[in-house]
């Protein structure tokens, strides 16, 4: 504790974190003011929550891999508190345009701007935090800074559940406003100079734009494609990544109405169940760390597949016959401690068996695979709640899950 204590000092490095546990609470207001918005609009619409979802994922596609090429090119400290200061600015306005238009569109476009913003701020942060701080406290700071944000973000879906089924969809987004207002004022207040590259005119951007993207973007999934096609272990990855995600994607948008529907709450105990997966999640990754070496990766992921999708529908089933919030939340900790592992094994893989320069390229396509399946699943199960219950779609999920897992765990047991 005393050395985490020692970094703190560090002015610079002390701005920069607390600016992102304001930063964390922010996002997390976002997402519910944009559930609770679309609940205010149409209530029970799977459709209309993908469709306003879909504007925060799009970015990564599109923006992520010119945004690494460029933060490396700026002044990131600038970077961060320019980008924290137009996204302030782009989320007030929003509630203007709430329920004074009958199109979405204004929405929609602004939604996508302030999350493809976004994308050049979280690799600035990332990248900004050797300049802060000596060699020898690195791993110490990126510690800090991972374990705190991954608390102020659980307990972010619980206090935003609740704000804004306080405040209504409107509220929510002015408090987020105020949270990237403030991050950015930490983040100015950071006195530390550092170099960037000199300015260049329009034409020398467009051309480094270009270039940005076809380097950064085709050569990248060329490369990683054929490195897919090479390394079975990375295929297999891959393969579990897209599974899980397109898993999350398929139960995301239609668990949110179901529980909506069952608890009779737009935001708060969403909030609530949200923030005690994220805690299972947590502790999961923990336990996992201490004892996860003593066994198999691959049984580790083919078991945890049983396990979550059979977790997933004993949730369904429970929450549908006993509607109470306590009950839910331990069913979405227990859920949360289960999944972990898959997430932490498969990185595990890919570190064991990339070259160290291809790690880059490798987590660059994971990131597009993960995203994939989840937006194309998202919008799949949107459509089918349509026409068939939100249990029965929960119920299917999960049972596939557990199929794949029991296939899988016994093909391996067969192949020497």
């Amino acid at each position: 504790m005393s050395k985490y204590t020692e970094i703190l000092k560090n002015r610079n490095f002390f701005l920069l974190w607390v600016g992102q546990i304001i930063s964390q609470l922010g996002d997390r207001l976002d997402q519910m003011a944009l559930i609770a918005f679309v609940y205010s609009r149409t209530p029970g619409s799977t459709i209309g929550i993908a469709k306003i979802l879909s504007f925060t994922i799009i970015p990564v596609f599109l923006i992520g891999p010119i945004a690494g090429v460029y933060v490396d090119k700026w002044d990131r400290r600038r970077t961060m508190y320019i980008c924290d200061f137009l996204r302030s600015i782009l989320v007030f306005t929003i509630p203007f345009f709430l329920f004074s238009l009958n199109t979405l569109i204004p929405i929609y476009i602004l939604i996508f701007t302030i999350f493809s913003i976004g994308r050049f701020f979280v690799p600035a942060k990332l990248s900004i935090i050797p300049e802060l701080v000596e060699e020898k406290d690195l791993l110490m700071a990126n510690s800090l800074i991972n374990t705190t944000g991954m608390i102020a973000a659980i307990l972010g879906f619980g206090i935003s559940g609740v704000v804004v089924e306080w405040l209504k969809a409107k509220g929510g987004f002015y408090l987020d406003s105020f949270s990237f207002l403030v991050s950015g004022a930490f983040i100015f207040l950071i006195v530390k100079k550092y170099k960037s590259a000199a300015s260049v005119g329009f034409k020398k951007v467009s051309k480094e734009i270009v270039e940005a993207i076809r380097k950064s973007v085709f050569q990248e999934i060329k490369e990683g494609i054929l490195y897919f096609v090479k390394k079975k272990d990375i295929r297999f990855t891959a393969g579990v990544i897209f599974i899980l995600w397109s898993a999350l994607g398929a139960v995301y948008v239609v668990l949110i109405v179901f529980v909506q529907k069952t608890l009779h709450s737009a935001t708060k105990d969403l909030g609530f169940l949200i923030m005690f997966l994220g805690i299972g999640l947590f502790v999961g990754s923990l336990i996992y760390g201490r004892f996860g070496q003593r066994i198999c990766h691959y049984k580790t992921i083919f078991v945890s597949l049983i396990f979550s999708g059979i977790m997933l529908v004993i949730f369904a089933l429970t929450i549908e016959r006993y509607p109470y919030l306590f009950i839910a939340a331990m069913l979405s900790f227990v859920l949360g401690l289960l999944i972990s592992p898959i997430m932490i094994v498969s990185n595990t893989i890919i570190h064991n068996v990339s070259e160290n320069q291809m790690l880059g390229k490798i987590f660059s396509s994971m990131e597009i695979v993960m995203h994939l399946g989840f937006l194309l699943f998202m919008f799949i199960s949107s459509l089918l709640a349509e026409r068939f219950s939100h249990l029965s779609i929960l119920i299917t999920v999960g049972c596939l899950l557990s199929i794949l897992g029991v296939v899988n765990l016994i093909y391996s047991r067969r192949t020497p």
